[in-house]
């Protein structure tokens, strides 16, 4: 099976922080996008949200569109209504290809807390759990019959952040409801990204590649530091530059025969982690460690 390398534009702007990157022109993420080497790009808050606007210039630049973040509430609304909220979303990723959105379930406040600390965030009750997991299978259902399944993001600040919660999320739920394994937000929150891959491979159908600086990540934990604190302070970095062991988490992913998408998505402070550098950086070591585990690694198109 074959994975393609892609990369989300936090590398140049950060949507949730819009002075980190905030004056750093499209043009230049998709030049860089390309020049890194990479075949794709997740959907920025710069992007337009017209396929017929957007296609054209990913294809100027000869990329792809790899996915989308979206901002979910499931928890608080019924299938019918987070799905037409949703669908002006989800057809402009369809329209250009894509086979997953990147679903965020952030109810109960994740904008404000990612400025809290990382204790003060929203959970489910025990008893709240088996409604929510039939609710969000619906709504994945839904979806795939549109045409691009759910990648249920696991994140910080959210009502599923740790590998427990990962681990609910899946016994409630139904296969529709793909996931999304992200490396950096599975250490952040104190997990085991290798055993937690391990348990839930054959429902990942999205691949973060986050590296995570470990005196950051203990200082982080150690002073219940916020999520964009502990951002802003360094905490993740791109594939080889923190202490993340990504070929074996690959291996698993090519003996379960993984088609997807490896996205190098590493939120740092441009002004201090120079966007391009950092872009061919993790592009490099990806693409090894990717080869290395057996992966067929497809190259981005030759330019004409």
């Amino acid at each position: 099976m074959s994975v393609k390398l892609g990369i989300n534009p936090i590398t140049w702007t950060n949507d949730d922080v819009p002075e980190l990157g905030g004056d750093i022109p499209l043009e230049t993420c998709l030049t860089e996008t390309r020049a890194a080497g990479y075949a794709g790009t997740e959907l920025g808050g710069k992007f337009p949200r017209s396929a017929a606007e957007l296609g054209p210039i990913l294809q100027s630049y000869q990329l792809e569109l790899v996915s989308g973040w979206y901002d979910g509430g499931i928890l608080d609304r019924d299938v019918s209504e987070e799905f037409d909220r949703i669908l002006p979303h989800l057809t402009l990723l369809r329209d250009l290809g894509c086979k997953v959105v990147v679903y965020a379930d952030t109810s109960r406040g994740r904008h404000d807390g990612i400025y809290q600390p990382i204790s003060r965030r929203p959970r489910l009750s025990d008893e709240e759990w088996p409604a929510y997991g039939a609710k969000l299978t619906a709504l994945a259902e839904r979806m795939a019959t549109f045409g691009v399944g759910m990648a249920f993001h696991h994140h910080m600040g959210t009502i599923v952040e740790s590998d427990a919660e990962i681990d609910r999320l899946i016994a409630e739920t139904g296969e529709a409801v793909g996931l999304l394994f992200d490396t950096g937000h599975c250490l952040f929150a104190g997990g085991d990204p290798a055993s937690l891959l391990r348990r839930h491979i054959n429902r990942v159908v999205h691949f973060h590649c986050k590296d995570v600086r470990s005196d950051v990540l203990e200082t982080a934990r150690a002073t219940d530091m916020s999520f964009m604190d502990a951002v802003m302070d360094g905490i993740f970095t791109v594939p080889g530059d923190g202490f993340v062991a990504f070929q074996p988490l690959l291996e698993q992913l090519h003996a379960a025969r993984y088609d997807g998408w490896l996205v190098v998505e590493a939120e740092q402070d441009p002004r201090k982690a120079n966007p391009l550098t950092y872009a061919t950086l993790g592009y490099k070591n990806l693409r090894q460690a990717a080869m290395a585990a057996g992966l067929d690694v497809v190259e981005a198109a030759a330019r004409a």
